[in-house]
């Protein structure tokens, strides 16, 4: 199975990045974390984007606030799928990670989740390695059979309340 990595700007972004974590491992998925800075070590990130495909690598997810070029800075080292999670900080609240993380010059994409939205991030690495391995689709089957029927459970218990 291929790798994903997780890419964050700095160490504060750790809490946005754990749930991402958190879901590659549910899922099984290989991960390695790594903190690097667009801005601050910009050679380090382009030579791990650049290796990422022959290192093992299938999906590499960056977080980063603010100007928020993590993202942008890895895609343009790998045609590998770079997918952004924009970071809510001070003072615009994550709006201009978000517009920097999406606004990606033609030909070199981002995928990009909500502000803050490493979940999904990480549930949208798993869709795309999924392509190519039935057993994480399977897995992702099951996922959303059990949320349909956790839905359908708190409506029964809703209806029950309202004496329906």
């Amino acid at each position: 199975m291929k790798k994903a990595a997780l890419i964050m700007g700095s160490d504060s972004d750790w809490d946005i990045v754990r749930p991402a974590a958190e879901t590659l491992r549910k899922y099984g998925v290989p991960m390695e974390v790594h903190i690097m800075s667009a801005h601050r070590t910009p050679a380090r990130a382009g030579e791990f984007a650049r290796t990422a495909r022959e290192n093992g690598f299938g999906v590499l997810i960056a977080a980063a606030g603010k100007a928020a070029h993590l993202a942008g800075a890895l895609a343009a080292h790998t045609t590998l799928p770079v997918i952004g999670i924009p970071v809510c900080s001070p003072p615009l609240g994550g709006v201009d990670a978000l517009l920097a993380t999406v606004q990606m010059p033609s030909g070199i994409p981002v995928a990009t989740v909500a502000i803050d939205g490493g979940k999904n991030a990480a549930l949208l690495a798993v869709q795309m390695l999924a392509i190519e391995d039935v057993s994480l689709a399977a897995a992702l089957d099951r996922e959303r059979e059990e949320m349909a029927a956790g839905v359908e459970k708190k409506d029964e218990k809703l209806q029950q309340e309202l004496g329906k």
